[in-house]
């Protein structure tokens, strides 16, 4: 296989494997069930990808067209925003209480400066 295919693959798993970091810790840090589902939707999808593009480089060095790892990346970038989105709603609606500060004018009753 080429060597520049072989070393750009390991260099997008690499910029993949921080995302992911960056994605757990994320959720572990977090302190609300909002923010915490920030990290995993952005982070852990970039993560993922990573992982998917560099596999795709790999099974192009080999001479396959890498189709399953395109259809997976595009099946997870669909999903992940539409299943954060229900997550989210399913929090509104069940009124989960959220630590982010609220800005002045959103608060009715109190001033805005």
């Amino acid at each position: 296989m080429n060597p520049f295919i072989e070393w750009t693959a390991a260099a997008v798993i690499v910029i993949a494997a921080f995302f992911l970091l960056v994605g757990a810790i994320g959720l572990v840090r977090l302190p609300d069930f909002y923010m915490r589902l920030h990290a995993p939707t952005k982070a852990s999808t970039l993560g993922v990808g990573g992982v998917l593009i560099a596999s795709m480089l790999v099974s192009v060095g080999h001479g396959r067209p890498g189709i399953a790892e395109l259809l997976i990346t595009l099946f997870l970038f669909v999903t992940a925003p539409v299943s954060a989105n229900l997550l989210a709603q399913a929090a509104l609606h069940l009124k989960l209480p959220s630590r982010a500060p609220a800005p002045d004018d959103a608060v009715p009753g109190r001033p805005a400066d």
